[in-house]
């Protein structure tokens, strides 16, 4: 007959938990307990609390565990977590407020030591034997805390899996950064309510968002550095092809291009890569230890973008290429050093805590909502008030877009199709090196004749607070260094208005190079001007159509009724300057 693992818990750690200790609770954590009290009150075992990456849920969870230990509501603790990696943080950052979880506790075990409150599992382990955590749970009172319960869908193996474990639990916490799925599935213990559209969203009942993360100076403000350039590829049907990165393109073509883009052998890479090492650099002026992150599609690219990085370094960066005991050691180790880069195949993607990563380069072709905002969230984590991140990534309109929405909030919604096929991507059956591998492998099935020719890389624009700065720059310039350089501790409205500085120093620049005659003595075209705001103006267009889901011609249209004007093809350099104004203003919410 097995033992309940509440009889095991020693007088050596007492119930009430050495909260002292613990960091002062933020404001939004103390709003969050109050009404997780509230409701608690009213007899609700569930609380859903979505908090955006780096705001402090595991504080959070850990203040309810200890109040609902030290009431005596509950006796015992299990916390659920995507990665073995993550069930050790768990334990680490439960420990310094007196709460002792085990996340060395297997299922063959079948009980914990007497030295610990509780256990910390994956979700793979739940799944792998619900029956016992199911009887584990009714042994009993039992807090389950679910560390991003998106993962948890229905007809899933890991969501039937928490359902059968959990439903006996005296309280379920569950929390989450990005409260949706690449399904419609839906998700264990999570409250959903139908809208005037029909559609049933995700409720949380508490919520704290980007944009007041950022106000309250809990998250760093992000930069995105998007890069295009030219990119030649051959055709399974031995076509070649050329397209310019950054450009608006069919869906296919912007993912061969994108493809071609993060090829090693190609030019772009090494060019974004020393790009974003100078961006460190400058970041390091500021934050001695601060770290970079490469987050690569498969082992291959991995491996061969390290290999970039040591030559330009003359350091070798850390690689992490699966979720083992290993990698986790590995990611420790560089979170506690003060090495330049970790180069990681998707796993450093959710949870894992590594403070000082300040730059990144997503060098993946996944471009999900789910994953993508999982990715920044590695960059987001602060540590005092005015640090900076930087990421680095393609000039592509579906990454642009996702960039651009950073601070919408988004509700896990159901009765809508998911998307399918490689941009399906959750599939808790298998760790996230075989995803990506497989992912890879999609794409080869897809195009068998498919090889990258050549790349280029070009500095395309900046993208802060929705608005973009520096369009049309060249890699290796001067207005692509005012940029590198920016300080790495600036506030929010500091770092606008720097942006804008340097705006108005690259059209100063620009105006003067327009200006200087050729060396025949023959003035510089106006269309040349004229030439890059329409690609400006464009590449706009492009992303608001994209996250506003409407066509390009719509979007045009919409500037035209606003600014008035002709088509595009016969504005003047002043109108269509005014569009680009005007569309900058409707990212921000401002009509």
């Amino acid at each position: 007959m097995s033992t309940s693992a509440a009889d095991h818990l020693s007088p050596a750690y007492p119930r009430r938990a050495a909260w002292g200790t613990a960091p002062k609770l933020r404001a939004w954590q103390a709003e969050a307990l109050e009404r997780y009290q509230e409701r608690a009150a009213a007899g609700e075992r569930d609380f859903l609390a979505v908090a955006t990456p780096g705001a402090g849920k595991t504080t959070f969870a850990l203040k309810v565990a200890a109040d609902l230990l030290a009431e005596g509501a509950v006796r015992q603790i299990t916390v659920v977590a995507p990665t073995e990696h993550l069930k050790t943080q768990w334990a680490d950052a439960a420990a310094r407020v007196g709460i002792h979880l085990d996340p060395r506790f297997t299922n063959a075990q079948r009980a914990h030591s007497a030295d610990y409150h509780g256990v910390a599992m994956t979700y793979a382990g739940i799944a792998a034997d619900p029956e016992l955590h199911e009887q584990r749970t009714r042994e009993a009172p039992t807090l389950v805390i679910l560390d991003e319960i998106h993962h948890g869908g229905d007809a899933r193996s890991w969501g039937d899996a928490i359902r059968q474990a959990f439903t006996p639990a005296t309280r379920r916490l569950s929390l989450t950064g990005t409260p949706f799925r690449s399904d419609s599935n839906p998700i264990p213990f999570v409250r959903y309510e139908e809208g005037d559209d029909g559609i049933r969203r995700s409720a949380s009942d508490y919520s704290y968002g980007y944009r007041n993360a950022l106000t309250d100076g809990v998250v760093r403000p992000v930069l995105f550095m998007a890069y295009g350039g030219e990119m030649k590829w051959r055709t399974k049907a031995g076509d070649e092809m050329a397209a310019r990165l950054g450009e608006p393109l069919t869906k296919d073509l912007t993912a061969q291009a994108w493809r071609t883009a993060l090829d090693p052998s190609g030019e772009w890479v090494p060019a974004v890569l020393a790009a974003a090492d100078k961006r460190l650099s400058e970041v390091r002026r500021h934050v001695p230890d601060a770290g970079g992150l490469v987050i690569a599609s498969n082992q291959k690219n991995a491996r061969a973008y390290a290999r970039h990085l040591e030559g330009i370094t003359g350091e070798k960066p850390t690689v992490v290429l699966s979720d083992d005991a290993g990698a986790s050691e590995r990611i420790e180790t560089f979170s506690q050093g003060d090495s330049r880069w970790l180069v990681a195949v998707r796993m450093v993607s959710e949870g894992v805590d590594v403070p000082r990563l300040s730059v990144g380069v997503y060098a993946t072709s996944t471009q999900t909502p789910l994953f993508f905002a999982q990715a920044v969230g590695r960059f987001v984590r602060t540590r005092k008030r005015g640090e900076t991140a930087s990421i680095f990534l393609p000039s592509v309109t579906p990454v642009l877009a996702l960039a651009a929405e950073l601070e919408a909030e988004r509700d896990h919604a159901l009765d809508r199709p998911g998307p399918t096929g490689e941009d399906a991507i959750w599939s808790p059956e298998e760790d996230e090196l075989a995803r990506a591998n497989e992912s890879e492998r999609v794409l080869d099935s897809l195009e068998p004749g498919y090889e990258a020719l050549e790349s280029s890389a070009e500095f395309d624009h900046v993208l802060f607070d929705a608005q973009q700065w520096g369009m049309g720059s060249e890699v290796a310039s001067e207005d692509e260094a005012e940029y590198l350089g920016l300080p790495g501790l600036l506030e929010p409205d500091q770092m606008t208005e720097l942006l804008r500085q340097r705006q108005a120093q690259q059209v100063s620049r620009s105006k003067q190079r327009t200006a200087q005659p050729q060396q025949a003595g023959q003035p510089i075209a106006a269309h040349r001007a004229l030439q890059a705001s329409r690609k400006e103006l464009n590449k706009l267009v492009a992303a608001y159509a994209q996250k506003n889901k409407v066509p390009h011609a719509t979007v045009h249209m919409d500037l035209r009724r606003s600014c008035g004007g002709p088509a595009l093809d016969t504005a003047t350099q002043e109108q269509v300057t005014a569009r680009i104004e005007t569309i900058r203003r409707w990212f921000v919410g401002r009509r």
